[in-house]
């Protein structure tokens, strides 16, 4: 059987467009033209799973990740690996499993989405960045020595920030311009920062991926951001061009959503909720675009603007 790339995380925020990237990049190695590509999915029957079996050379199956073990990825022949595990309490524990199969099974590179550099560290007051640190201290262990791997820690999401805006802008053409909010928005009103398209997240992980020899690569830490930063008050803008009136109602630096995804008796909920803390860096100018990897502007610099995806989430 020839050899496998993996990706964990096909259908996902980063996965889609590393999925859609990579064939055509292997096409052109010296040493990877006959790697297979096996995307991972737990559900085959989905319309992102879908679209993705219509893509040449791949080759989707459905399988819980979490239950990837060494027997089964010997068992496919898998060689390389992508993996963006979700935000949960037990990411740690899921994740740094992955790893140590990885590394039993013989995989010899690794490209794995980890969260904005400025959190990404034992103190971080939201939960997920710790487990990303926890994640990264243990695979430059010696432990690990065997195994390539590249971190990437990209900014914060426009696909992540935008929502609550184009809310907005369905809902005031829904009640025929009675609605006036509230609008809600994680980021600051002047405060910028270097929001991030996921597509070139992806786009970038797949030329590691499809990269002849990745030693320059081992144990990089590669920091992403879109081409150019944004504000609050930017996207406030956006909506007031597409509505044709001021927006008066704004709440800024509002994380209080996140607080409606958790029952007031789920267990755990404090740490759940730590994640309000995830945006502060960016409150406090630590995450504008001038902070991107020169590697990441060299080999595939990231090119989604907020008005890119603000006219393509406005048509979905």
């Amino acid at each position: 059987m020839a050899p496998a790339i993996l990706i964990v995380g096909a259908t996902g925020n980063t996965g889609r467009a590393l999925t859609t990237t990579l064939p055509s990049l292997l096409k052109s190695s010296k040493t990877l033209q006959n790697h297979r590509i096996i995307a991972l999915t737990r559900s085959l029957s989905s319309p992102a799973a879908q679209q993705l079996t219509k893509i040449p050379g791949v080759e989707v199956i459905e399988y819980n990740w979490n239950d990837i073990t060494t027997a089964w990825l010997r068992e496919h022949s898998v060689v390389r690996a992508f993996i963006a595990s979700p935000v949960e309490p037990a990411q740690f524990a899921h994740e740094s499993g992955f790893h140590v199969a990885a590394r039993n099974a013989g995989v010899k590179y690794i490209v794995r989405i980890s969260t904005v550099e400025a959190n990404v560290r034992p103190d971080c007051e939201a939960y997920y960045p710790r487990a990303h640190w926890a994640l990264e201290a243990m695979l430059g262990t010696k432990e690990f020595e065997g195994v390539q791997w590249t971190s990437l820690q990209p900014n914060a999401f426009i696909s992540y920030i935008l929502p609550p805006a184009v809310e907005y802008v369905k809902k005031y053409r829904e009640t025929g311009g009675k609605y006036d909010g509230p609008l809600r928005l994680m980021i600051s009103k002047n405060v910028p920062v270097g929001l991030i398209d996921p597509d070139d997240v992806g786009v970038f992980a797949a030329h590691l991926l499809a990269t002849d020899d990745p030693t320059p690569h081992h144990g990089a830490k590669y920091v992403l951001n879109g081409p150019e930063d944004n504000t609050g008050a930017q996207i406030v803008d956006l909506i007031e061009k597409e509505i044709g009136v001021p927006v008066e109602n704004v709440s800024f630096e509002d994380v209080s959503a996140v607080g409606e995804f958790f029952e007031p008796s789920m267990r755990g909920r404090s740490l759940a909720l730590s994640v309000e803390h995830a945006m502060e860096p960016a409150w406090e100018g630590k995450s504008m675009a001038n902070t991107t990897s020169k590697e990441v502007l060299e080999i595939a610099p990231p090119k989604g603007t907020l008005p890119d995806l603000w006219k393509r989430m406005l048509q979905e």
